[in-house]
């Protein structure tokens, strides 16, 4: 296939060719979750509830991005990075099969700086303790919280 052609293909990350998620569990150090509530504009999952998380871009350090991320979904500046693992993650989103790596990271932010940066993607924010966790929760969320629970205090 000549690049033109290559090009010319809209090419979708996680269904066309595996897709990088730094995923984030924002934590306040005292053993509280920042999470938030999907909207009607996310591509999947609307109105469950889910810790951060987006797409590494071309050339950006993982940790960088983690960063860019948590300043465009809360507003603030992570006071702690920690990465804990990376996951496979497969889902059938609708009927089409994704394939993401995901880079799942525990993250110390202060809570008196979170505000929502995405209002048309986050419809609510809430700070939770483990064992009083909001429904519904992201498919994922279970799988990719159990890398990180021992991190946050």
């Amino acid at each position: 296939m000549s690049s033109d052609q290559y090009s010319a293909i809209d090419s979708r990350r996680g269904v066309d060719h595996i897709g990088i998620a730094c995923v984030f569990f924002c934590h306040d150090g005292n053993g509280r979750l920042l999470l938030h509530r999907r909207s009607a504009a996310c591509r999947d999952e609307q109105g469950r509830w889910d810790c951060g998380g987006g797409a590494l871009e071309f050339g950006e350090d993982i940790e960088a991005a983690v960063r860019r991320e948590i300043r465009e979904e809360y507003g603030t500046e992570p006071d702690e990075v920690v990465l804990a693992a990376t996951t496979n993650v497969l889902r059938d989103n609708n009927g089409t099969m994704t394939h993401w790596v995901a880079l799942i990271h525990a993250v110390r932010v202060n809570p008196e700086l979170v505000k929502n940066g995405d209002p048309e993607k986050i419809e609510d924010l809430g700070w939770f303790a483990p064992d009083e966790l909001p429904e519904p929760m992201h498919s994922m969320f279970e799988k990719h919280f159990a890398f990180v629970h021992h991190l946050i205090a």
